[in-house]
C-alpha cells in the first residue's frame, strides 16, 4: 500500500511538472484539485479543456490568492469555484488564470498588484481596505460583527454599499464578494494556560496579536498580555512559549500547521476572520456591460457557495486538529455575555475608535444597526 501511494505521488508530481513546463500551470492546478493528476490521460484532457477555454475567451482575468487550492476544504476561500463561475457566467468570454499559493504575493502585496493593474483580481484580508476606507477597520471592534451572521449582514447591507464601497472604489477597487471564513478563536498552546472559558482565564496570558491597535486593546481589556508577533514568526513563538495563545480562525490554525502545538480552542466569536476578492476597477469598467454583469453574477454564486461551505470546512479543520489532541469549547449565552461585558464595543473605551473610523457616533450607530439586521443571506455560526 505504501509503495502504491509513492507511485501515485510520483505520477502526480510528474504530470504536474509536465503541464507546468508546457505553460499550462492553471491546467495543472485544476487537474490537481480534481484529483486527476495521477492519470496522464485525465490530466491531458483537463489541459486540453483549459487550452480551449483560454483560446475561446475574449478576455483573461488573472486571479491571485495566498492559499493553495486544497485549502478550501478547511478554509473556504473558494478560488476554483470563483474561476469556474465567472467563466460560465460570462459564457466563456472571460478566462480566469489562477495564481494560488502566494506565487504572486499575499496580503498587502496583492492589494497593491490589483490597485496597480498588474493583476485583475486578488483575495486578501478585508482589513487591507482600511487605508482607503477607514470604516472598514471597525470589523475588528469586538462583538460588532464577530459572528458569521453579523459579519454577513454588515457587508451585504445598504449601509456598507453606500458608505464604504464608494470609498474603496475611489481607490481603484471593485469588491466582488466578501468571504466568510469563521470568527477568530482563542487558541492555547500545549503546556499553556489550559482551557479559556472566561476572561479571567486569560489573566497574564501572553497573547499573540497582529499590528491592530483594536485587537491589542481588546485582549488587554479581557485580561491578557498582548504580545505583537509577525505572522511568519508566530509558529516558533508559540512553540517556544514567547506567546501562549493566538486568535486565527480554526480553519486558519489548521491550514497554517498549528495542529501539533495547541491544546485548547474556544469559540469566543469576538472578531471575524474576513476576506474579500477585489478587482481592478479600471479593468472592470473597461469590460462590456454584459461581461460586468457576468463577473458579478459569478461572484454572487460563489458567495452563496462560500456561506454553505463554512460549517463543513470548520468541521474538517476541527476533526484534523482533534486528532492531535486539541479540545474545543463553545460558550453558553451567559459565558458570551461575560466576554462582551469585559471587552465588547458597547464600552466607552471604544468611543474614540468609533468617532475616528466611522466619522461620528451617529455613523457608527448605523453600522451597528446594519450588523444587527438580518439580510437575505444566512450563514451557520459555531
Amino acid at each position: 500500500m505504501e509503495t502504491e501511494k509513492k507511485e501515485i505521488f510520483k505520477a502526480e508530481r510528474r504530470n504536474f511538472l509536465k503541464l507546468s513546463a508546457s505553460g499550462a500551470f492553471t491546467a495543472a492546478v485544476v487537474a490537481g484539485a480534481a484529483g486527476t493528476l495521477a492519470s496522464p490521460e485525465a490530466a491531458a484532457q483537463t489541459a486540453k479543456e483549459e487550452r480551449e477555454r483560454e483560446k475561446g475567451a475574449q478576455h483573461t482575468m488573472i486571479l491571485a490568492t495566498a492559499y493553495v487550492l486544497g485549502a478550501s476544504r478547511s478554509y473556504p476561500i473558494m478560488q476554483l469555484d470563483l474561476k469556474e463561475n465567472i467563466q460560465n457566467a460570462t459564457n466563456g468570454q472571460v478566462y480566469v488564470k489562477l495564481a494560488p499559493g502566494g506565487q504572486l504575493g499575499a496580503g498587502g502585496a496583492l492589494v497593491q498588484a490589483v490597485q496597480g493593474g498588474t493583476i485583475q483580481v486578488a483575495q486578501h484580508s478585508l482589513s487591507n481596505f482600511a487605508p482607503f476606507a477607514s470604516t472598514v477597520d471597525l470589523i475588528n471592534m469586538p462583538y460588532l460583527c464577530g459572528s458569521n451572521q453579523r459579519f454577513t449582514n454588515l457587508v451585504n447591507s445598504s449601509f456598507w454599499k453606500s458608505a464604504v464601497e464608494p470609498k474603496v472604489e475611489e481607490a481603484g477597487f471593485k469588491p466582488l464578494f466578501y468571504v466568510n471564513i469563521d470568527p477568530r478563536v482563542v487558541a492555547v498552546r500545549k503546556g499553556g494556560a489550559g482551557a479559556v472559558l472566561t476572561p479571567g482565564d486569560l489573566k497574564g496570558v501572553k497573547f499573540r496579536v497582529p499590528g491592530s491597535k483594536m485587537l491589542q486593546q481588546y485582549y488587554r481589556m479581557v485580561g491578557a498580555n498582548p504580545t505583537p508577533v509577525a505572522w511568519g514568526e508566530t509558529p516558533s513563538a508559540i512553540k517556544q512559549g514567547v506567546a501562549d495563545a493566538l486568535d486565527p480562525s480554526v480553519g486558519a490554525l489548521y491550514v497554517f500547521g498549528f495542529k501539533d502545538i495547541l491544546s485548547h480552542v474556544t469559540f469566543t466569536q469576538a472578531v471575524p476572520d474576513s476576506q474579500v476578492y477585489s478587482c481592478n476597477l479600471e479593468w472592470f469598467n473597461s469590460m462590456p456591460s454584459e461581461i460586468q454583469d457576468g463577473i458579478m453574477w459569478g461572484a454572487e454564486m460563489t458567495a452563496h457557495q462560500n456561506l454553505s461551505k463554512v460549517p463543513s470546512a470548520r468541521a474538517y479543520a476541527m476533526a484534523e486538529l482533534a486528532k492531535s489532541g486539541v479540545q474545543f469549547h463553545s460558550l453558553s449565552e451567559n459565558q458570551l455575555a461575560e466576554w462582551k461585558a469585559a471587552g465588547g464595543y458597547q464600552r466607552s473605551e471604544w468611543d474614540e475608535f468609533k468617532v475616528e473610523l466611522a466619522g461620528s457616533m451617529e455613523n457608527f450607530a448605523l453600522m451597528e444597526e446594519a450588523a444587527s439586521t438580518q439580510g437575505k443571506y444566512y450563514v451557520h455560526d459555531a
